[in-house]
């Protein structure tokens, strides 16, 4: 294979990339990458390739700034998010960026099969997507792109573990922000992100933050435990006036059958406000928000 770029050819099942990684088969669908999952030629391990081209980018040193930014995610170690353990960039600036495979399946795929999760699992997911979530700020990094599609679930079994609940994993960490810093869009831009889960003021442009990341997770939260998204919309435009709204709206508002203990939907309300200085500043305080809830 030429490490100057890629063709279809050598992506084909049984081809080996990088003479490291043996391709499987195609893996998940990425919104910006094609996916893979492959084989180490050496070690036999598992794991997830994504291949970012290189039409993603103006010119190739946008390519080589994108995978540096990926490159910064060797450096978190945390339980609940997928590791990173190698990115390559081609000469055409095509990036290469190799994890362990997303185990279970996207939490889009677990609420399509279950419509809604209980409350006390609520709870725990949620405490482990949080403490991921400090552990990933602490490393100076942010997510930028938190939904149900980058989320995954495992349900394991009950007689293994002794516990039985929900194991969640983040996945494609640090994409969207990598993306931005690689095109130098600097502090405003257009919108880089998924609407429904985004920030009021990531509609205005602004780089994704701790804070955008508490509100993406937030968002999903709400979706999950109420069976409803909080922002109604059949545009960008509508759902960008339904963020402006000075409070979350209740969920019995959108979900009057469902039944939701009051300071849970307060613990969440918490980082759902359009203005930033109401919204939970760090994952931590959101976290502490979550312990207080009565199980």
């Amino acid at each position: 294979m030429s490490t100057r770029t890629l063709s279809m050819f050598d992506l084909a099942p049984g081809k080996v990339v990088l003479d490291r990684y043996k391709i499987r088969r195609a893996n998940r669908h990425g919104g910006m990458a094609t996916t893979f999952e492959v084989e180490g030629a050496k070690d036999g391990e598992v794991r997830e390739l994504q291949i970012f081209p290189s039409s993603l980018f103006e010119n190739a040193d946008q390519g080589n700034d994108f995978g540096r930014e990926l490159a910064r995610w060797k450096a978190v170690h945390a339980d609940s998010v997928l590791a990173v353990r190698d990115v390559h960039t081609l000469d055409d600036g095509t990036v290469l960026f190799v994890t362990d495979l997303p185990p279970g399946r996207s939490l889009r795929d677990h609420l399509k099969a279950h419509a809604r999760i209980p409350p006390a699992q609520i709870l725990d997911i949620g405490a482990q997507l949080l403490d991921e979530l400090s552990a990933i700020h602490a490393a100076d990094l942010v997510h930028g792109d938190i939904k149900p599609h980058t989320i995954h679930v495992e349900v394991p079994d009950p007689k293994a573990d002794g516990k039985g609940g929900l194991h969640v994993t983040l996945v494609d960490g640090g994409i969207t922000p990598a993306l931005w810093a690689a095109k130098h869009l600097g502090d405003k831009t257009q919108l880089i992100g998924t609407p429904f889960y985004a920030p009021v003021e990531q509609f205005g442009g602004e780089a994704p933050d701790v804070q955008s990341d508490v509100y993406n997770l937030a968002t999903v939260l709400y979706e999950a435990v109420a069976g409803v998204l909080p922002w109604r919309g059949q545009s960008f435009l509508g759902v960008f006036q339904a963020k402006l709204a000075p409070t979350p709206p209740p969920m019995r508002d959108l979900a009057p059958k469902v039944q939701v203990p009051h300071d849970l939907e307060v613990a969440i309300a918490g980082g759902l406000f359009a203005q930033k200085d109401k919204r939970y500043a760090s994952a931590a305080a959101f976290r502490a928000k979550l312990d207080a809830v009565k199980r």
